[in-house]
């Protein structure tokens, strides 16, 4: 047996998990090791994973896997909250900012893992305490929100004791690293690497003459008073509302730096994915270039074909080799990329190189098995 013994299983509440926890069930099976799931979620898993409370589920893991996207991996992180627990986010969906690894890598990334080949980042939280006196956390963001028919949100950020700014606006968010790219960018906000110790303060349609982001270092202490002129607000903890803040509330704001450890094993960095899930401007290479000149590539070690358009991987097509056979297993294009015909030049380009190789192909792919109906002549 590996160094992981024990894995914990966070699934997402509606997409389909099955072929990510199947993985996982049997690469557990193979070194002995136990998994072990939600109570409600252990339907969703297999008959021998053990069902346990939330807390137990982080007190025996080794490694946490998140199914799921970004979200999943809110919900992981704020179970394992200020443990060094490692989490592993794996995409069931579209791509995101913090799940690491695809379907079709996830049994090798399991066993660099269990090797100890991986690196970690540790990610900031921020807690507050809501009006009614419970404690509340978030990785992303914690906001104050006008509610409709009551309104804007008028708010004092006080720092080191001292009143800053006053901010009327339609939200106050206040963010993490790791949420500056979520509700914090859609206001205005910087983009802020996941590995800067600071919070980000922003206004989002701000109806006062400042409008500019605030970023504080984790040492200085920052609170947030709802002013007498304000609406009553909502509270939103990573998008959810926990409460209510009315006119004279002050909620004071906890910076929480390394409560959570994400695995990564450098494949892509934080920039290369925020260029593509944002499809950041300024640059020629993001979402530009005629399908005309696309390139396919075999990027042999990652088990994959890639699509290269303007310098930037628009598309893969993974595949496993079994033997003289090849399994061709998942293709997907980047949002930025789609309806350009790129998913057919690489399965046309993969069945090419098999059938130049007189290499049988296994169409696992439901794209590339429909490519094939389509185009006969690749069976030959």
């Amino acid at each position: 047996m590996g160094l992981v013994k024990v894995v914990g299983l966070v699934l997402h509440p509606r997409r389909d998990c099955g072929s990510a926890v199947d993985a996982i069930v049997s690469w557990a099976a193979e070194r002995g090791a136990t998994v072990l799931g939600l109570p409600d979620e252990i339907d969703r898993i297999a008959s021998d994973a053990v069902p346990v409370t939330s807390e137990e589920l982080v007190e025996r893991s080794g490694l946490l896997v998140s199914l799921g996207g970004d979200g999943t991996m809110l919900r992981t992180m704020r179970l394992v909250e200020g443990r060094k627990t490692p989490v592993l986010g794996v995409n069931v969906g579209r791509l995101g900012f913090l799940a690491e690894v695809d379907l079709p890598d996830l049994g090798e990334s399991l066993s660099a893992i269990d090797d100890h080949r991986y690196t970690v980042e540790s990610r900031t939280a921020v807690r507050t305490t809501l009006p009614d006196g419970r404690a509340v956390t978030a990785f992303n963001d914690i906001a104050l929100v006008r509610v409709p028919g009551e309104g804007l949100a008028a708010v004092g950020i006080r720092v080191e004791g001292s009143s800053f700014v006053n901010y009327a606006a339609d939200a106050v968010i206040v963010s993490t690293p790791t949420g500056s790219t979520a509700y914090s960018f859609s206001a205005g906000g910087p983009i802020v690497s996941p590995n800067v110790q600071g919070l980000i303060v922003s206004a989002a349609a701000a109806h006062s003459s400042f409008n500019r982001s605030l970023v504080l270092d984790t040492s200085e202490h920052l609170a947030l008073e709802v002013l007498p002129t304000s609406g009553r607000l909502a509270i939103e903890v990573d998008g959810i509302i926990e409460g209510y803040a009315e006119p004279g509330a002050c909620l004071q704001i906890e910076p929480l730096p390394g409560a959570a450890q994400v695995i990564r094993f450098g494949r892509t960095s934080f920039y290369e994915r925020a260029r593509r899930k944002l499809r950041v401007e300024g640059s020629a290479q993001v979402g530009t270039g005629s399908a005309a000149d696309a390139v396919v590539v075999d990027s042999f070690e990652q088990q994959r074909y890639e699509i290269l358009l303007g310098g930037e991987v628009a598309g893969v097509l993974h595949y496993r080799r079994h033997g003289d056979r090849i399994e061709l297993l998942h293709t997907e294009v980047d949002q930025a990329f789609a309806g350009r015909g790129l998913a057919g030049r690489l399965a046309a380009a993969a069945l090419s190189d098999a059938r130049s190789r007189a290499t049988p192909v296994v169409a696992t792919c439901p794209f590339v098995a429909g490519y094939l109906e389509r185009h006969p002549e690749y069976e030959s």
